[in-house]
Order: C-alpha cells, then structure tokens, then sequence
C-alpha cells in the first residue's frame, strides 16, 4: 500500500463504488425514484403556459390592460359551410347554418353564436361562435360545438361542415406535436440502439445505454410536471426533453461505458475498472453536465415564460442522466460483468473488441493539424467564418398559424375560410386606456383611428368588430384585420402603419392616453425583438460563467480562453447553416418544408445555449484525455495526437447518435422541430469533425505549454518517471459482491 501518495478519493469514485458493491440496492432505488417521478408527476399535471405568461413588448402590455379591465376576447370558434363537390347549394347550407346557430345557443359552453354570413361570392357561409371560460382553456371547451357540427354534418351529408378555432385549432396542434414526438421516439431509438452496437459490438452493452436513457427521460417528465407550476410548459418542453435525454443520455453512459470496457482489456479487475472510469470519464460527465447546465441556465437571463420553461426542462434532464451514469450505471456493469459483451455481434464485435489496435485513420486525419498546426488553423478558421457569415442576415419570426404543415386538416379548413372571409386572418386587437375624466375624448379618437384602418389599402375595408368596453368606461379594445398571412411582409406593414401612424395621429394626441396592439402578428414582432435585445445578456452570462467553470477545472486560462473561442466559432457556424437552409428554398424538397424566410424567434437564444453546452461536453472530454496524456510526460505535440486519437472512437459514436437523435426531429412536420434539429444535428457534426480533428489540436500545437498557463505544465515533474496510468487514489481490492 502507497498510504504516502494516497489523497481523498473523488465523489465518483465512491458513488461507483458504492453502487459497484451494492448493485441491487442501487438499482433498486434508481427504478423506484423514476417510478416516484412520473407517478407524482402525472398527479400533478404539466401546467402550460398561458397569455399572461408569454407577452412581452407592446402586445404584453395590451394584454394587461384588457386583463386588468376585463376586456380578455373569448375563445373563439368558427363553422365552415362549403360545397364537397362543385357549387353550393345556398338553401341547405342556409339551412345547415340554422341548425348549428340553435343547437350553439343551447349549450353550457357557449357564450354568444353571431348570425350566419355568407361569402361574397356565395360559395361559403359562416357561423362565429365565442365560447365561454377561460380563452387559455379553450380546448377544454370547444367539445360539445364539435358534437353538434358532427350531428349536422350527418345530416347534410353532401355539405363539407368543418370547425376551425382557438380550442379545436389549438387541440390539433398538439396532437400533431403529440404524433411528432411519437414519430421521433419510433426513429431514434433503434437507430440509436444500432448505431451502439456498432460501437461495443454486442447488444447487451448497446442496450445499457439506450435504457439508461429512457429512464432518465420519464422520470425527468414526470419531475418537470412539478417543476411547471413555477417554470409552466411553453408548449415545447415535452419535446426538448426527449431530444436532449436521448442525446446526453446516452452520450454520458457511453464514455463511462467504454472507459470501463479499455481498463478490463489492460487486466483491471472489474471493480478497479469501474472505479477508474468513475475518476476519469465519471468525472469529465459531471464536468460536461455542469457545462451544459449552466449554458442552459443562461435562459433564465431572458426572463420570459419560454426560455424559463425550455431551461428548467433541460436542466431536469441533463441533471437526471448525469446522476444515472455515476449510481446506476456502475451497478449495471458490477452485476453484469462479463455478460455486458453478450451476445456479441461478430464482425462487430471484432472491430470494437480491438482497443489496443493503432488508430491510423484518426492518425492520418491528424496529421495537417500536428505537422502544419499555423496553416491547418488558418484555413479551418476562414472555412468556418465563411460558415457563419450567413447569420448576420439571420430574420426572425415566431411560430405562427399560417406556418403549420398543410397536410393538417385543420390547416386545410383554415385556408378554405380566409380565402373566402379574408377577414378572418389573424386579426390586431387595439387596446386603449384612458386617463381620468378624458373616457369619452379617447373613444371618439379611438372611433377615428378604426376609421382610418377601414379605408387603408393594408386592412379589410368591410370590417365589422365592434368596440368593447370595460365596465369602468376606462377601457376599450377593437379588432381590426389585415386580409394578409399574419407572418406575411404585409401583415408587418399593416402593423407598423397602425403602430406608428394611425394610433399616434388619434388617440396619442389625447393626453395622458395609452394605447397598444396585440395579435399573432404583433406578438411575432415583438418576440423577435425581445430575442434581439435579450440575446447578447445571455451570450455574456454563458460565456463568463463557462470560462470560470473551464478555468477551474483545467486550472488554466488559456484552456479555458481557447474554449470559448472555439467553441463560438463552432456555433456561428451552425447559425450560419441554419440560415442558409431555412431562408431559403433549395432545401425545400429535401427537408419537405416551406420557407417563410425566417428562423424562429426563440431558437437563435436556445440553440446558443444547448450548442455550447453540447461542444464542451466533447471539449472537455477530449482535453480530460489530452491532459492525462501530459501527465504521463508526453510533449504537447504526442499528448495531443495521444487524447484525440485515445478518445477518437468514444466520441465520434457519440456525435453519431446525437446527429442520429437530432436529424429525426429534422423529418418532423412543425417547423420549430424541424429547424431545431438540423441546427442540432449541424451544430454537433461540425463540432465532432472540423473542431475536434483540425481547430482544437492546431491550436493547442502551437500554444505549446502555454496551454496550460498559469497553472504548472501536467507531466513536467513526471516525465522522466513515466509509468502506466495508475488511479489516483488506493484501490480496493475486494471483489463485487
């Protein structure tokens, strides 16, 4: 026993071997915890968030005045009247239309039926119908007007009778997300599963990982569903969730996985082996989570329901994989032992059993970056700023309806009814407060402004809506419609004429009044420039609290610098793709999508965050490796080719079944999901590649020991003492029990 060089043993270590020595018990309180998480959490509920929640800008502050005066519009419903085959019989749909405006009158969930229009051109009748309850909980309410449109669509069976509205719109949208997220757990995890088998060569060993993974997505749903009571659901956390619990998941078990198989092959006995691969890959996963963490934390600074809820899903699911690779996972490989490598795949197995073999592939792809670090450098550096230039032209807009996949029914309904009621378009509802004693000066200007919109070529000129009042005569709002695609240039147009021209030149010259628009389109415009503005707080607070975790760690500045340079090159560039693909159409028929020229508001902030703290998971993890390579005594050159080639393997199947997870979200319908994944998927591949291969081992090249300023050169003192890798720390020599 060497008591003289033996320090504390990390809090890996005795998880792993804790875990490696109790196996039953501890993964007899994993599958409890995760069962615990889901039961309580589908107790709770996963609370979504509401209007109040996710205004921001002007349109936030006009739905707080109409929520203050109670001037909140009703959920409303629409029923759709057309012919299924040539021209409509205007008597039966008169009649259909009857039938629906009596049936509506009478049930509990409905607050007012409008009378029938027809379309101009005859080929349509409508019935608008406000619901009753709260607008949020729409879906809750639009059911039984759906029974009453099916007894009436049997009854005029040669009629096309459909239903479109906040509550069945917003019930088919989350079925499709729903149908989406079924869609990528179908895909991703036996692409998943088979790309591990690859990796180990046997399907017990692939299979751990995948498991692994599962478990710490359902229990991260079920633990978010508490977590949503302060952090509510955005509509999308289901969804991020899965991605990244597949994702890291499977990545974290992976390189302790592997770690633990390299140190059996060197004659570890199996508890020497896992302990080992606690200290070492245990330790860069908890380094690699925290780094993810706190890139995603980097959220919270935009202070919007969004970003909080995305965050808090993240965090819960990262965290939760990070602690099942260092307690369950040893306890797995303790029990399985050997039966880990069964059954072996053959040829598979073969390839991936032979650890010790030269790696000459990742050797040759080394070499312009070991031999001519400067030019190698030079050249990646220009290809990747290329890469990234097309961000600087970045658009954005948030998700509207009119950007829905048309294979939807819903969608269908919605484009046969604002092609024949073009003012049935996402309307701009205008919201006014008036001061004290000026209630009747501020209508009359507020008259004059809806005035002003009627006989503007940017809004419907026969629009009807009339002007609401608050019961304390203080209040008013009033729709106004523009016969555009709320996200269309038009749209935009309309509003900002309204904004800054029609509202100023009226009600603004009532002193002391305010006023505000709200609507899809103004809440796309003022989203994109909350994004805008909170964008650089959070890229500072992520970059600052990376490069202080980075410089503790590795003891280093440099380390720490370098890592952040590269790695935001790393994400520019993956922007600059993003934009490339999504502003444009030549990708079109390959992704099956239609460009709205625009990314979507909130993925630039998010994507930022998941990219870096995805790219220091393999940062770290690779520099882990090249670091132990120096304390060996190796120079800055070998220690290099040593870490990257040593790690090569472990990483690229990683990036594999990242790129695998996130490309099937690239093949789903919603364009938020899809636009997400290829930035994922590019963001990852260019990081595992370019950066791992060509930046990262260029640069440290030419840094030289200065990488490691200002702490003490690793293997500086050992050098001429080299000695194969040793744990830190006294190894126990009892067996598993």
């Amino acid at each position: 026993m060497r008591a003289q060089h033996t320090r504390k043993t990390p809090a890996t270590v005795r998880l792993a071997r804790w875990s490696a020595t109790n196996p039953w018990r501890a993964i007899g309180i994993w599958v409890a915890l995760v069962v615990a998480c889901l039961v309580i959490g589908s107790a709770a509920g996963t609370e979504k968030a509401g209007a109040s929640d996710l205004g921001v800008g002007q349109s936030g502050r006009a739905g707080e005045i109409a929520r203050e005066h109670g001037l909140v519009a009703p959920a409303a419903e629409n029923i759709l009247i057309t012919a299924k085959a040539g021209a409509l019989d205007r008597d039966v749909a008169q009649k259909a239309a009857a039938r629906i405006t009596d049936q509506a009158r009478s049930l509990e969930d409905v607050a007012e039926v409008g009378e029938a229009t027809a379309s101009d051109d005859g080929s349509a009748y409508l019935v608008s119908v406000d619901l009753a309850g709260d607008p949020d909980k729409a879906q809750d309410h639009f059911g039984d007007l759906a029974d009453v449109r099916k007894a009436v669509q049997e009854e005029f069976p040669d009629l096309r009778i459909e239903q479109i509205g906040d509550g069945s719109g917003g019930k088919a949208i989350e079925e499709q997300i729903g149908k989406d997220l079924a869609q990528a757990e179908m895909f991703s995890l036996p692409v998943t599963l088979v790309i591990l088998m690859v990796a180990f060569g046997a399907l017990i060993a692939a299979a751990v990982p995948v498991i692994l993974a599962i478990t710490a997505v359902a229990a991260s749903i079920g633990l978010y569903g508490l977590a949503s009571a302060v952090f509510p659901d955005p509509g999308s956390a289901a969804n991020i969730i899965m991605m990244m619990g597949m994702a890291v998941g499977v990545d974290y078990s992976l390189f302790y996985v592997r770690r633990e198989r390299e140190e059996r092959a060197k004659g570890r006995n199996r508890l020497d082996a896992i302990e080992i691969a606690a200290a070492t890959s245990g330790h860069a996963v908890v380094v690699s989570a925290l780094a993810v963490a706190v890139s995603m934390a980097g959220m919270y600074v935009a202070g919007d329901a969004i970003f909080s809820g995305l965050a808090t899903a993240g965090i819960i699911v990262v965290v939760v994989a990070c602690g099942g690779s260092l307690t369950v996972l040893p306890a797995l490989l303790a029990k399985l032992g050997d039966k880990i490598d069964r059954p072996r795949v053959p040829l598979l197995w073969r390839l991936s059993a032979r650890e010790d073999r030269e790696p000459r592939v990742w050797k040759a792809m080394l070499r312009p970056a070991l031999d001519h670090p400067r030019a190698t450098l030079g050249i990646s550096v220009i290809a990747l700023g290329a890469l990234a230039l097309p961000t600087f032209g970045m658009k954005l807009q948030t998700t509207s309806f009119d950007d829905f996949p048309r294979e939807m029914s819903v969608m269908q309904t919605y484009d046969r009814m604002t092609a024949a009621f073009p003012n049935k378009h996402a309307a701009s509802n205008i919201v006014v407060l008036a001061p004290e004693g000026k209630a009747a000066e501020t209508r009359a200007a507020l008259d004059e402004a809806v005035a002003q919109t009627r006989n503007h070529p940017l809004y419907v000129k026969d629009d009807t809506a009339p002007v609401r009042v608050a019961q304390d005569g203080r209040a008013f709002s009033v729709q106004v419609t523009s016969p555009y695609g709320s996200a269309g240039d038009e749209a935009v147009d309309a509003l900002d004429v309204l904004r800054d021209e029609i509202l100023p030149s009226t009600v603004g010259k009532v002193a002391g009044a305010e006023f505000a628009v709200e609507g899809e389109t103004a809440e796309n415009v003022d989203y994109a420039d909350h994004v805008k503005d909170k964008l650089p707080l959070v890229i500072g607070f992520v970059l600052l609290l990376t490069f202080v975790m980075m410089a503790f760690t590795f003891r280093s500045v440099v380390i720490a610098a370098s890592a952040i340079a590269i790695n935001l090159l790393s994400a520019l560039a993956a922007f600059g793709l993003l934009v490339a693909v999504f502003q444009n159409t030549w990708a079109e028929g390959i992704l099956d999508f239609t460009s709205n020229g625009a990314v979507i508001s909130w993925l630039p902030l998010f994507l930022f965050v998941v990219l870096f703290g995805l790219s220091m998971d393999y940062h770290v993890f690779v520099v882990s490796r090249i670091r132990e390579a120096a304390e060996r005594g190796l120079n800055t050159r070998d220690a290099v080719e040593r870490g990257i080639t040593s790690s090569a393997g472990v990483i690229t199947s990683a990036a594999i079944v990242m790129v695998s997870v996130f490309a099937v979200f690239a093949t789903l319908s919603m364009m938020d999901m899809k636009q997400m994944g290829v930035g994922l998927a590019a963001a990852v591949l260019i990081d595992a590649v370019v950066v791992r291969i060509v930046v990262l081992p260029s640069l440290m090249v030419l840094l030289g020991t200065r990488n490691w300023w200002p702490g003490k050169v690793p293997g500086a003192r050992a050098a001429a003492r080299y000695t194969p890798p040793r744990p830190p720390y006294e190894v126990p020599t009892r067996s598993v029990g």
